[in-house]
Parts: C-alpha cells; sequence; structure tokens
C-alpha cells in the first residue's frame, strides 16, 4: 500500500519540503535508504547521512539545520518530534500489516468457548472448554487456550503460545512466541523414601491489562492462590517468573532474568539481564537492579539502585569494585615488600 508526503504529513502535522507527491510502500533506516521507502532522522550523528540516503521521505525534527541540500529525490516532512512521530507511523503501518481476522482450519475451538468480534485463530491453534476471548484478539498458529480461561479485548499471542488452564489475562496484552504461562511451580518435597513427592500447583497466573511479554519466557502458576503480573508490566525474552511472585505496577526486566518463588516486586522496578532475585522477598518500588545481579535480601528503600552478587548499593559497588580491581597491583607490591624483608635479614 502507497501513501503520499501529502498524506503523512497530514497524519503527522508536518510540513513537508519537496515532492508533496512522493509516494512511499515501505520503510528503511537513513543508512540503508532506497527509493520508495520512508526513513527518519532524529540523532545528530546520523545527520551525515541526510545528504546522501536515496529514500524517498525522511521525517526530520523542525529545528534541524541543514548545511546542504538534499537529493532532488529526497521529500522532508518536518515535524516536533521526529522519532515519535516515526514511531506512531510504525504503529499504525504494524497494526495494518498485522491485521488478521477469521478462524483458519484445522484448529480446535471448543463449543464451550466463546470469542468475540473480529477475532483471529490461526491454523493447529486449540482453543479448551469455557475459555472466554474478548474482542480483536489475535491467536497465531500453534497456540494452546488451556479450559477456563479468560482473555480480555485487544490481546496478540504469537506462534506457539501456550496459556495453561485457569489463567486470566487482561487488556491489550503480547505475548510473544513460545513463552509458557501457567505451568507448574516448582514445588517438591522430601520424604522418608530419600526422594521428592511433588506438591500440586493448584492456584494460577493473572496478568492484567498491557503488559508485553517476550518470547520463551515462562510464568509459573501459584501453589495456591495467583501468580501476578501486574498493569503495565514489561518482560523480555527469556525470564522466569516463578510461582507465586507477584510484579508491580510499571516494572521492567531485561532478557534472563529470573524471580524465584513467593518474591513481592514494587511497582516502577528495573531489573537488568541476567539478574536473579531469590525467594519471598520484597522488592522495594522504583529500586534498580543492575544487569548480573544476585538479590539476596529485601530491599526496603525505594528507588535505590543496587549491584553485584550479593546485591548492594550502587556507590559502595563501585568503591569496592576500584579496590577489587586493584588487588593484583597491591599482591605484587606485598610480595615484593616480602621479597625485600627476606633479603634484608
Amino acid at each position: 500500500m502507497e501513501f503520499s508526503a501529502q498524506q503523512i504529513a497530514g497524519l503527522l502535522g508536518g510540513t513537508i519540503e519537496g515532492n508533496e507527491n512522493a509516494k512511499v510502500s515501505n520503510l528503511s533506516k537513513i543508512e540503508e535508504g532506497k527509493p520508495g521507502t520512508l526513513s527518519f532522522l532524529a540523532n545528530p550523528l546520523y545527520t551525515p547521512h541526510i545528504y546522501e540516503t536515496d529514500a524517498s521521505i525522511v521525517i526530520v525534527n523542525k529545528t534541524l539545520q541543514l548545511d546542504k541540500p538534499v537529493k532532488s529525490t529526497c521529500t522532508l516532512i518536518r515535524v516536533d518530534d521526529a522519532y515519535g512521530c516515526f514511531a506512531k507511523l510504525l504503529e499504525m503501518y504494524n497494526q495494518f500489516k498485522l491485521n488478521k481476522t477469521g478462524i483458519e482450519q484445522p484448529s480446535h475451538i471448543s463449543k464451550t468457548a466463546t470469542l468475540g468480534k473480529d477475532c483471529y485463530v490461526g491454523a493447529f491453534a486449540y482453543i479448551g472448554e469455557n475459555v472466554k476471548i474478548g474482542n480483536n484478539v489475535k491467536i497465531y498458529p500453534q497456540c494452546y487456550i488451556g479450559d477456563n480461561t479468560t482473555i480480555g479485548d485487544d490481546c496478540t499471542f504469537y506462534a506457539g503460545v501456550k496459556i495453561y488452564h485457569d489463567c486470566v489475562v487482561g487488556k491489550d496484552v503480547t505475548i510473544h512466541a513460545s513463552t509458557v504461562v501457567g505451568s507448574d511451580g516448582f514445588g517438591f518435597a522430601p520424604n522418608s523414601e530419600n526422594n521428592y513427592k511433588k506438591v500440586p500447583q493448584i492456584g494460577n497466573v493473572i496478568i492484567e491489562d498491557h503488559v508485553e511479554i517476550g518470547s520463551n519466557t515462562s510464568i509459573d502458576r501459584a501453589t495456591l492462590g495467583s501468580t501476578i503480573i501486574r498493569k503495565g508490566v514489561k518482560l523480555d525474552n527469556l525470564i522466569q517468573i516463578a510461582h507465586n511472585v507477584e510484579v508491580g505496577e510499571n516494572t521492567v526486566m531485561a532478557g534472563g532474568a529470573f524471580i524465584a518463588g513467593s518474591t513481592k516486586i514494587g511497582k516502577n522496578v528495573m531489573i537488568g539481564g541476567q539478574a536473579g532475585v531469590i525467594g519471598h522477598l520484597k522488592v522495594a518500588d522504583g529500586v534498580k537492579i543492575a544487569g548480573q545481579s544476585g538479590v539476596g535480601s529485601n530491599i526496603e528503600t525505594e528507588n535505590e539502585i543496587v549491584q553485584g552478587s550479593p546485591a548492594f548499593g550502587i556507590g559502595e559497588y563501585k568503591r569496592a569494585y576500584v579496590l577489587f580491581r586493584g588487588l593484583p597491583k597491591l599482591n605484587e607490591r606485598v610480595r615484593e615488600l616480602e621479597k625485600q624483608l627476606k633479603n634484608s635479614k
């Protein structure tokens, strides 16, 4: 589908410099621009590319000062915020591209399940008994939705997502490929025969509105009660959320983070990649946990920044790290002093 510079400028409230009839049908990075593509320039480091790009239309900030003319084949659209406007166009493009509806075959939808308007169910998807699905939900091929699960409006589950029974998913939730929600928590009790007996996990998972979960992430169901992912949480790929964990509103976690059972993470927390938090802890609101940190005790101070394993305050950690890096030189000095003392005898 083609869009003209005039149409794009109208959507963004921008002003055109060049050919208002220039048309684009695809997107590109400015350094890789090709005829018929739309690009943008927001980072000053990429300014030199504006003079050489072959993109037909480039969105730029109104404040951009040019040292020389751009190519005659390039039309500029000036806006207040080039990055924000391009993101808006990307969202519109993505919605248009992924706007699927209808039921593909073969797929299985239980007779007791209910689907809202304008839903999409891909081939080989399975929707179980008494499932309730809202409007405009997209369930891609090979997804599994277990019995008695409820899904709100405007959700998207990409290929291979598995939602176990009795889970609750809010509105506008996106879950990427191969993620599992509601698998059993890691509950085993040692017995007299010196082995482990499984503790039944009979709770569920509740995911509130506006959550996005990356691919190959696992969120375990609670032993009793619920594992809860609060409104606005964003989880990266390859994350483990154990049973009975609660993740507060608008918390974000980078890839490879692990949260052990029954830990309560506050709202607006940021957890770096490969960080781990042991079980039965509380992490206060606004805390930042640096990548590869290991949290082994409660973090009770709001907005604290921690790093290390075991993790402690970032300022103290940096001072300790300076000393740690200096240990080899300190060791050489000690050896030299020992040698001098030995020779002086």
